[in-house]
């Protein structure tokens, strides 16, 4: 059963030893973690999924579980991630301490990931907080010399702060200590193009951090199959819906930075070489809400 977020961060019982973050305002360039774009941790499903993702691929293994009373944490809800990821990158860059217990507000967080700041996106983001809460994860990424098998969730827990009349003043999360030391390795943390939060499909999100996680900015790009590419996203649609779905976004190159072909079975991908202008339009156009 999921935790109610009505559960105090005292319950944590390592609060203590954490100091607290506070988040860091100001335009700063979104990170994403290496492990979280390369494999299937995610469902890429705006309709509540409960079906269990079971991943394995050589040494690679994926074990992610979801209760019927909030689905599986989404693509969509990772925004929150990125966010975390990029808020501890930058303080670390800029020698100030970090840790897993983080203070901010929902606006921060919504204006960051371009969604809008009324009442039903502060709904949907206190929605997001207690999927990925309550979505439980298990792998052998960075643990293959593990004894035993290490179970945790997106967030630890996660709390509204009020003030005395019940007002939101702000939340407050812990991360746990997998994501948090992956985002800490400096080898392990990407750059994305800011006009990542404005892709609205599932699917189109997950291939932008594949391709941004293998093809980089590499002249000559990446391929990959596309039955290998159905296996790595994870998703309960069958191989031809999925090719039929790729073969859409091929149509429609909505991915930032990259151009996409797709011959025969075989998706290709490239970055596209911008102008000094066009980075900087794209750097300071601003983000639609949804």
């Amino acid at each position: 059963m999921a935790r109610n977020r009505s559960l105090t961060l005292r319950d944590e019982p390592d609060r203590a030893q954490l100091e607290l973050f506070r988040s860091i305002p100001g335009n700063i360039a979104p990170r994403d973690a290496q492990d979280l774009m390369a494999w299937p941790f995610f469902s890429l499903a705006k309709s509540p999924r409960t079906v269990p993702i079971a991943f394995e691929m050589g040494q690679t293994w994926i074990s992610v579980e979801a209760v019927h009373e909030n689905g599986m944490a989404t693509i969509w809800d990772a925004d929150i991630l990125i966010w975390a990821a990029s808020q501890l990158v930058e303080a670390r860059d800029a020698g100030r301490p970090t840790s897993r217990l983080m203070a901010t507000t929902p606006f921060e967080i919504l204006t960051y990931i371009g969604r809008g700041t009324g009442r039903d996106n502060y709904d949907r983001l206190k929605a997001a907080l207690d999927r990925l809460q309550a979505t439980s994860v298990a792998t052998s990424i960075r643990q293959q010399h593990e004894r035993r098998r290490h179970r945790f969730s997106w967030i630890n827990e996660w709390q509204e702060r009020l003030d005395g009349k019940g007002r939101p003043l702000g939340i407050e999360l812990i991360l746990p200590d997998w994501f948090y030391a992956g985002v800490l390795d400096r080898a392990l943390i990407l750059t994305i193009d800011p006009a990542y939060f404005r892709l609205t499909g599932g699917l189109e999100r997950w291939l932008y951090r594949i391709v941004r996680k293998h093809g980089g900015h590499q002249i000559g790009g990446w391929s990959f199959d596309l039955a290998h590419l159905h296996r790595k996203s994870g998703v309960l649609s069958p191989y031809k819906r999925f090719a039929f779905e790729l073969r859409d976004i091929v149509r429609r190159q909505p991915l930032p930075g990259y151009r996409l072909l797709i011959d025969r079975d075989r998706l290709s991908f490239a970055p596209i070489a911008l102008s000094s202008y066009e980075r900087a339009l794209r750097r300071s156009r601003p983000r639609p809400s949804r």
